[in-house]
């Protein structure tokens, strides 16, 4: 995803979330045309995409894809993007481009990469847990006895989806100076949906739908990544000010 401004301003943070803000506001009317139950029913998205995946884990991978393809409609490219700096060929250590993709492979599959634009989503530990904490809710919502699903049960769900689906969406936009403030703005929505996940499970606490053993472990795993990603948030603002 790239976006840029018209203008040389370098926005921070602040000006990120009132853009972002505006793109959700128009990602959430495009979602409810997009995603309408054409029987006129109103079938929860979670369990439509996991009826559509072999399993839930391509339901959370296709919840994410399909959440970032939604904002990416209003983060169209410039146009007037400007040309990259040419290099010199004679420091240019690769005798073709080809075995410089080659050689800058191994960096997405490294974890020292995974704050860096060489690296890959997957290998940020946070994403990764936030995506088996979404595949672990989405099998205990589908142990749920039918009677016994409700409005509360699917907002649990798609508030523990949108964790990753934020996160994803601000690593898409990287750790250069210039979209930083994005990447932050994306962030600190992954962190709202973290708190929002671990109120709705106290909510849910007393309504015998969870088992001790196994509600316990949700919550300690919705309080540390909600932790770990204010961390996070905090290393980019880091970056933001100090490079």
């Amino acid at each position: 995803m790239q976006y840029s401004h018209s203008d040389d301003e370098l926005w921070d943070e602040r000006q990120w979330d009132a853009h972002i803000s505006e793109v959700e506001k128009k990602t959430n009317q495009l979602r409810k045309f997009i995603t309408t139950d054409p029987s006129g029913g109103s079938t929860p998205r979670w369990i439509t995409l996991l009826e559509e995946s072999i399993n839930e884990d391509d339901a959370f991978e296709a919840y994410v894809e399909e959440e970032l393809l939604l904002d990416e409609a209003y983060f169209p490219d410039d146009e007037d993007w400007e040309e990259e700096d040419e290099f010199d060929e004679d420091e240019f250590p690769y005798s073709s481009i080809e075995e410089f993709d080659e050689g800058e492979e191994w960096k997405a599959l490294s974890e020292d990469f995974a704050y860096s634009n060489y690296g890959s989503l997957d290998n940020l530990r946070i994403y990764s847990r936030s995506k088996n904490l979404a595949i672990d809710i989405l099998r205990w919502a589908l142990s749920i006895n039918e009677k016994h699903q409700s409005g509360e049960i699917d907002d649990f769900v798609e508030k523990t989806l949108k964790i990753g689906a934020k996160l994803a969406g601000g690593y898409s936009f990287g750790f250069d100076h210039e979209y930083i403030g994005a990447n932050i703005a994306y962030t600190k929505r992954s962190l709202l949906y973290a708190n929002y996940g671990l109120d709705r499970l106290v909510q849910l606490k007393g309504k015998n739908l969870f088992k001790k053993s196994e509600y316990l472990v949700f919550h300690e795993h919705f309080h540390e990544l909600r932790n770990d990603i204010g961390i996070y948030v905090q290393e980019l603002r880091d970056r933001f000010y100090h490079g």
